[in-house]
């Protein structure tokens, strides 16, 4: 059980009656969001009894269990030789650039070949992070010059893992939310520029948030998803402090799930999300 859940059961446990604001107040600081927790309490108070701990773990496992789908098949590879083409969008520092090194990996030891293209120019360092990723991981990494325009390095990428016959083509794009206006029309260029090779990409597009900023996160997905579509979330640092609770916030707000989970900084600590193992976890 989550650090968190573990506090407010022990809280609940040592109550003579549940105070149901307070209750409501401490689903929703466990990142689950205003509507879940809402929803939460508004069942636990229809039981028409004493509520125990026990009952306030099952009403919140089976409520966050109903909202994800079930474990989604695994990636797709390209066909007809054209790659699956992946955007990673997200704010910097949540872990993005490392995601998508080992979401490659990941794909690799399934036995695809894939190249990944370094399109946050704007960061050097996110470059040069990307490029020591690459040469541990034996992952080709295309890159440009720096301040260069990303939707080229996408297009570069594309037309040679086109030539190469790779599977997937993962692009890590920059995170600039304080200046949305220029990130929508960033993304939203990347999708055009890659789309004249194959119009049906990008095939997907993956918001990677950070378990331990919470609410943050919820905020975060509304803005990407005014730029870009969004089908799929990778968590990271759910090792650390996170709750993980926010995964179930985003579902349940924007109906974005969780595709990819990250448990700490090596290449194997990152994994296909299965619902049964999140949601133990969290609680």
């Amino acid at each position: 059980m989550a650090g968190f859940f573990k506090k407010l059961i022990n809280r609940i446990t040592n109550t003579a009656e549940i105070a149901w604001d307070d209750l409501e107040a401490e689903l929703i600081s466990g990142d689950l969001g205003v509507r879940l927790s809402l929803e939460i309490v508004e069942e636990l108070r229809g039981l028409g009894r004493k509520v125990s701990s026990d009952d306030v773990v099952q009403v919140t496992r089976d409520r966050i269990a109903e909202l994800f789908p079930e474990d989604q098949e695994p990636l797709s590879p390209g066909t007809e030789g054209k790659p699956t083409v992946i955007l990673m969008v997200g704010v910097n520092g949540v872990g993005k650039t490392t995601s998508c090194a080992k979401l490659g990996s990941l794909l690799q030891q399934q036995g695809y070949s894939v190249s990944v293209a370094a399109a946050d120019t704007f960061r050097a360092a996110a470059v040069e992070q990307l490029v020591r990723w690459g040469e541990r991981l034996s992952l080709p990494v295309i890159t440009g010059a720096h301040e260069a325009d990303p939707s080229s390095v996408c297009y570069l990428a594309h037309q040679q893992a086109i030539k190469r016959g790779d599977h997937f083509l993962l692009c890590d794009t920059a995170g600039r939310l304080h200046t949305r206006h220029n990130l929508m029309e960033e993304l939203s260029k990347i999708k055009r520029t890659i789309s004249k090779q194959d119009p049906d990409a990008p095939h997907h597009t993956f918001l990677v948030v950070d378990a331990t900023t919470g609410g943050n996160a919820l905020n975060q997905a509304k803005e990407f998803g005014k730029a870009v579509p969004l089908d799929g979330l990778i968590i990271t640092k759910m090792d650390g402090s996170g709750k993980g609770g926010i995964a179930a916030g985003i579902q349940k707000e924007l109906g974005i799930p969780p595709r990819f989970i990250g448990t700490g900084e090596e290449p194997d600590k990152f994994a296909r999300f299965q619902k049964k193992d999140f949601v133990d976890n969290i609680l």
